[in-house]
């Protein structure tokens, strides 16, 4: 690995990943402050977050899709046409806070589709409506931070990231137990939080990009344009099949927790704690492939395809190493990391069970995801998607769930949330392996 691709990209990574782990704390707190409140309000939330984190993940994916777009426009030194195409932007972000919103409001088909418990419905339907308001905020300051990201300016979005997590810890812990003339609100105390703490970002990144330097000489506040279906179409080319990607992906991993859901309370629990950590070790390989990306893409506006798959090379390697160690740390603390979650000593012996599964999970989640945010630079997008749904859905989510309820041949249903990691972690591997190749070649293509 060269030097001069090793620091950018390490400085970068780390920077979001400081950003990206204080956003992955909000979860966490609503976790052990849902468990401490009661065991019933975790597997809520298991059902709830689920739900939440795939329609906000995969709309985030298509505005995320972006920063390709605005690091080659960076990289030639196009600053002008940064902050119309910014603008134009905003029309897709509406469409998906609209789509968002709808479907968080109006959750019932999906909880009844997946057979969620009548006992947990109400609470999940009630966490999920404060929720859909919070929606809005989170993808306009997502919008905000992929433009950051593209400018090489990562720090302004972990500052302000690191300053909300400082705000929400107080907030959820107050609002779910009450107090001070606060009723306690229980679940629905953490949505509020999440709520507070989602306009005040927003906030923040607004009055940044009208005093920031930065973002002033990109011409962001002017007047909006009219809908230019040219430039919207192209980001919507890039944008739609990257968020249905992404919904394939996120959807693969949290319809487990509606799957699971039907084990009992434990089960949800124990895969909870099991998500969380998997969430919280995506972090790294996430941020390397934010840093990643936006080098790639920086290197191929300047007109230096060779420096661009030199970043590629880099940031995979680097990728890989952290997935090991993270990986490894799943396997020897198994026992002691879900006990930071629950006392209940159940929960623990299912959650370290499934830590088993989720180091190898890990392992071919960390390659596929550096691939995948690398191949959006060259342009590359169905592709990516035909294996997700493939593999995904077909392979991980229909088998996983064929072997706990159904069984395969002379093998019984295994009725064990293990059995959705392993299928899982399994066609995650397959995926890793393919798009691996996939850029392998396109990044010999592109010269």
């Amino acid at each position: 690995m060269s030097g001069s691709e090793i620091r950018p990209i390490v400085r970068h990574a780390g920077t979001v990943l400081v950003g990206q782990l204080a956003v992955m704390a909000f979860g966490v707190t609503d976790t052990i402050v849902a468990g401490r409140f009661a065991e019933g309000a975790l597997a809520a939330l298991s059902v709830a977050s689920a739900v939440y984190i795939s329609v906000f993940v995969s709309l985030m994916g298509a505005l995320q899709a972006l920063l390709p777009v605005w690091a080659e426009l960076h990289g030639a030194r196009r600053q002008d046409e940064i902050g119309r195409s910014v603008r134009q932007s905003l029309y897709l972000c509406f469409a998906t806070i609209v789509v968002g919103m709808a479907i968080l409001l109006w959750p019932g088909a999906l909880l009844r589709w997946t057979q969620v418990p009548d006992s947990m419905r109400e609470e999940v339907e009630r966490y999920l409506a404060v929720l859909a308001f919070a929606l809005a905020p989170a993808l306009l300051f997502r919008l905000f931070s992929t433009l950051s990201q593209s400018l090489g300016k990562p720090k302004v979005v972990t500052a302000l990231q690191l300053v909300a997590l400082l705000v929400k810890l107080p907030l959820s812990i107050w609002f779910t137990f009450g107090g001070a003339g606060v009723p306690a609100m229980g679940l629905v105390g953490c949505g509020w939080a999440t709520l507070v703490v989602n306009w005040l970002l927003l906030a923040s990144a607004i009055w940044l990009l009208r005093k920031e330097e930065t973002y002033r000489e990109c011409r962001i506040w002017q007047r909006i344009e009219p809908p230019d279906w040219h430039q919207i179409g192209q980001f919507a080319r890039l944008g739609i099949p990257a968020g249905l990607a992404v919904l394939v992906e996120v959807t693969s991993f949290t319809l487990m927790a509606l799957f699971i859901a039907r084990l009992g309370t434990a089960a949800s629990a124990a895969h909870q704690i099991a998500s969380n950590l998997t969430a919280l070790a995506y972090m790294v390989p996430l941020s390397l492939a934010i840093a990643t990306s936006a080098r790639v893409s920086w290197w191929l506006g300047a007109g230096n395809p060779a420096q661009a798959r030199h970043a590629v090379r880099t940031g995979l390697l680097l990728a890989m190493c952290c997935a090991l160690l993270l990986a490894s740390a799943m396997l020897l603390l198994r026992r002691q990391l879900p006990a930071i979650y629950s006392d209940n000593p159940q929960v623990i012996a299912i959650a370290g069970m499934l830590l088993l599964a989720t180091a190898l999970y890990h392992l071919a989640d960390a390659v596929q995801t550096l691939c995948v945010f690398v191949l959006r630079c060259y342009r590359i997008t169905v592709a990516p998607l035909v294996i997700y749904c493939t593999l995904l859905w077909g392979v991980g989510l229909g088998g996983s769930y064929a072997m706990a309820y159904r069984g395969f041949g002379p093998w019984p249903p295994m009725q064990s949330p293990l059995a959705f990691w392993l299928m899982s972690a399994l066609a995650l591997v397959v995926t890793a392996l393919l798009f691996a190749a996939l850029l392998r070649r396109t990044v010999r293509r592109a010269g």
